[in-house]
């Protein structure tokens, strides 16, 4: 649930946010990551540009955003190929004329391990998890070096960091990669006034959790949720606004003196060694 006064940042009133996955999947009443994220720059007066390969799903977005008062325009994108991700860019840039954020928020993960996991299952989330970041990164990254201002943030997960108790071995290495690509490219547009950050959420209850469940816990939903919450420290997963609000942060002129960094958003998983 979403804060009754969510955080503002000033400065972003008017910034073109373009945001990949503004779709989702599940309760059409919840918020999932790129919704919610679209929900609080929105909220902060900014005018977002999303994608979804469900043009249904970010319409559904849109219309939430605009019963607010938020400007929002969307498009069906398969941000895995390169004239699809061009396409993009260039229907923000040409309604726009400028990116001051980008959001890479696509994300897939699949059961397996190296031994038993189909090369075909690999390959889609290579695609889905990282070559999307690299691909809309290749395109916007010149446009924020020629405006000499712009922001990216893009999303990881805690199981980068961890093993979580379940075996998903290409989500695990793709948003490790992540972590790497956005660290390694933020060093290189430092001096060109390009900031990139990763947020990285633990477990969080969201709009997925119905198709997580029918993939790691028999379909049974409440078990799930039960089992998740209990593995969080502060007794309770995140929500999709929770993850949202680091992304805004780390996009606000709060944030202009952090690049290279991954912000942990997971209520202690990551940090809890203790047994049990």
């Amino acid at each position: 649930m979403a804060l009754a006064e969510p955080p503002i940042y000033p400065d972003l009133k008017g910034k073109i946010v373009l945001i990949t996955g503004i779709g989702q999947q599940g309760d059409p009443d919840m918020w999932g990551n790129g919704a919610a994220t679209a929900h609080v720059f929105a909220q902060n007066g900014c005018k977002i540009f999303g994608c979804d390969l469900n043009l249904e799903s970010a319409r559904h977005t849109q219309k939430k955003i605009q019963s607010e008062g938020g400007e929002m325009n969307v498009m069906t994108a398969d941000v895995t190929k390169k004239d699809q991700c061009k396409e993009l860019v260039d229907a923000c840039m040409k309604k726009h004329g400028r990116i001051d954020v980008l959001v890479n928020n696509v994300g897939m993960s699949a059961a397996g391990g190296p031994a038993d996991m189909p090369e075909e299952v690999w390959d889609a989330q290579m695609d889905v998890n990282l070559k999307s970041v690299y691909l809309m990164c290749h395109f916007v990254l010149p446009i924020m070096e020629a405006q000499k201002a712009g922001a990216v943030v893009n999303l990881a997960s805690i199981a980068a960091l961890r093993y979580i108790g379940k075996p998903q071995i290409a989500y695990n290495t793709t948003k490790a990669g992540i972590i790497q690509f956005t660290k390694a490219t933020a060093m290189i547009y430092a001096s060109k006034r390009v900031r990139l950050n990763t947020v990285v959420p633990g477990l969080m209850h969201t709009p997925l959790i119905g198709s997580l469940a029918e993939k790691y816990n028999n379909g049974d939903v409440e078990g799930l949720i039960k089992k998740r919450n209990s593995a969080v420290p502060m007794g309770k997963m995140g929500e999709s606004h929770d993850t949202a609000y680091s992304i805004v942060f780390l996009a606000s002129a709060c944030a202009r003196h952090i690049t290279g960094q991954k912000l942990v958003v997971d209520g202690g998983v990551v940090g809890n060694t203790a047994p049990g």
